[in-house]
């Protein structure tokens, strides 16, 4: 049985940013099994973010077990991201991870 869907407080904040930047946002946070949080699409390109909260204990911002399988196996780009600069840097082509 699959847990209700966690989102983080930074996550609509990071989301309304890249919108008024002009991507498409499209939250994934209900699929759960691991699942990024969002797909976002800019300029033709599309990413995966899973967002995690920079004022939480460091415990809490670490990838679930689920999160770490799902990252492990898919072999396309997704990106752990903890601020709006981040997200914005992933999205137009820089990237972290």
């Amino acid at each position: 049985m699959r847990r209700a869907a966690r989102i983080d407080d930074n996550q609509a904040e990071i989301i309304n940013a890249l919108r008024q930047m002009g991507c498409t946002v499209q939250s994934l946070a209900a699929c759960g099994y691991g699942v990024p949080d969002v797909l976002a699409a800019f300029r033709g390109r599309n990413v995966l973010l899973e967002i995690k909260d920079p004022k939480k204990p460091k415990a809490d911002r670490m990838l679930t077990p689920a999160q770490v399988k799902w990252h492990q196996n898919w072999r396309g780009q997704v990106t752990t991201i903890y601020t709006i600069d981040e997200a914005i840097a992933v999205v137009i082509g820089g990237d972290r991870e």
